[in-house]
């Protein structure tokens, strides 16, 4: 089996923040920043689970002895 690489578990990509003129200022619920709000709590979890995943050491395929 071949060893994972980085590039089989890519960190998660940051929500883009909204501008300013983004919002159209009319108490729109939800509104473009709560949205993103969201994604952003979103992100961060996910970044604490991918980070997580890194520090691990990589597994070792396991070798039976042989009788």
């Amino acid at each position: 089996m071949p060893r994972a690489t980085p590039e089989d578990d890519p960190p998660p990509v940051p929500p883009l923040q909204p501008d300013l003129d983004d919002c159209c200022h009319s108490g729109c619920n939800p509104c473009v920043f709560d949205r993103y709000d969201d994604a952003l709590e979103r992100y961060k979890l996910a970044l604490a689970e991918w980070q997580t995943r890194q520090s691990k050491p990589p597994r070792t395929p396991h070798k039976r002895p042989r009788a």
